[in-house]
């Protein structure tokens, strides 16, 4: 008979329970390392139809180990989990694979698609570099903060400016140079390693075709580049190209209810990151753009401007950059300024 596995996975141990028939027939844990909950497994389960878990923070690794260790893994939408194993009177670990086992039995569950480990590096990449920018960011403020208390204003500017008007105001000041320049000097630290990292991700980039192709968008550079490639991996995980487009959670969400039925903002869904990258695109190619590189999705883009304002206009421009890109992804072709109507 076919055998169902259900894990719930913590840092530490997996709670493993198997079914058969409709009844489970072993419960048992062990540690969080996926050759042992493999070993256990066929133990007890020689053949398994499904191993199903959540998504979370260890799901890429025991998704990649487990089929690696050729046990039919799945790993299934944790929101949607949630909201059936929430049902049980007792929240357990336990009692969480029990449900994920009965899931897997009845085939009532959304499967998501798990990264490549290639993909992955290169996403730990890119949010590896936002947060040192967001500390450098953090860290001006700090210092900028500290010194109006004394009275002593920096001018704006960035970089090596900054830099010099701070050394420059905390001259005279010793007690307060002793405080605000070894915050400078980690400042200047976190600057040099972002950079770094920026320099290898534009690295990356130069040595892909495909982010090449992308990169000839107007308004797409290579951080947003390499951002939506790395998540989207392959055109094919999507059956279409507008899919893409709700998949980054940048499609109004729908309430109907009787008489009651209206849309709602964009559901946010999806990356959250690239979500903001294809914004800022957007932003760019309706603002920045120059007069050479004309064409009809800045036109659309201007024209809904006019009826919606900037910010709901900027979204829908951020969509279709989405489902343009996996359209020339799945193509090979360049971007054609002048190809069809966005709307």
């Amino acid at each position: 008979m076919e055998q169902y596995v259900g894990l719930d996975v913590s840092l530490k141990d997996t709670t493993i329970s198997i079914r058969q028939g409709g009844r489970r027939i072993w419960r048992g844990k062990c540690p969080s390392d996926p050759k042992a909950v493999a070993q256990t497994i066929r133990k007890h389960a020689a053949q398994p139809q499904k191993v199903i878990f959540e998504s979370g923070p260890l799901a890429t690794w025991f998704f990649h180990a487990l089929t690696e260790e050729g046990l039919p893994a799945i790993c299934i939408e944790a929101r949607h989990a949630q909201k059936i194993l929430s049902e049980t009177l007792n929240k357990t670990d336990a009692n969480d694979a029990d449900g994920l086992a009965q899931l897997a039995e009845a085939g009532f569950y959304k499967a998501v698609r798990v990264k490549s480990f290639g993909a992955m590096r290169i996403r730990t990449l890119i949010a590896a570099r936002a947060q040192l920018l967001g500390m450098t960011t953090q860290l001006t403020n700090q210092i900028r903060g500290f010194m109006k208390t004394f009275g002593l204003i920096v001018p704006k500017g960035t970089g090596r400016v900054f830099d010099f008007h701070v050394r420059e105001l905390v001259a005279n000041d010793g007690p307060l140079a002793q405080i605000i320049l070894p915050l400078l000097d980690v400042w200047l630290e976190l600057r040099k390693r972002a950079a770094r990292l920026g320099q290898h991700l534009l690295a990356t980039a130069r040595q892909s075709a495909a982010m090449k192709l992308l990169m000839t968008i107007p308004g797409i550079g290579a951080i947003t580049a390499i951002s939506y490639l790395a998540a989207v991996e392959h055109p094919n995980n999507f059956r279409n190209s507008r899919v893409v487009g709700s998949w980054l959670g940048l499609t109004t969400r729908r309430y109907q209810s009787g008489e009651v039925d209206y849309d709602s903002h964009i559901s946010r869904r999806g990356d959250r990151r690239l979500r903001g990258l294809l914004y800022e695109a957007a932003t760019a190619l309706l603002t920045r753009t120059s007069a050479e590189s004309e064409n009809r999705l800045k036109a659309w883009g201007l024209h809904l401007r006019q009826r919606l304002g900037f910010k709901r206009a900027a979204v829908a421009v951020a969509r279709k950059l989405a489902v343009i890109m996996h359209t020339m992804l799945k193509t090979g072709e360049r971007f054609n300024p002048m190809a069809g109507s966005p709307a």
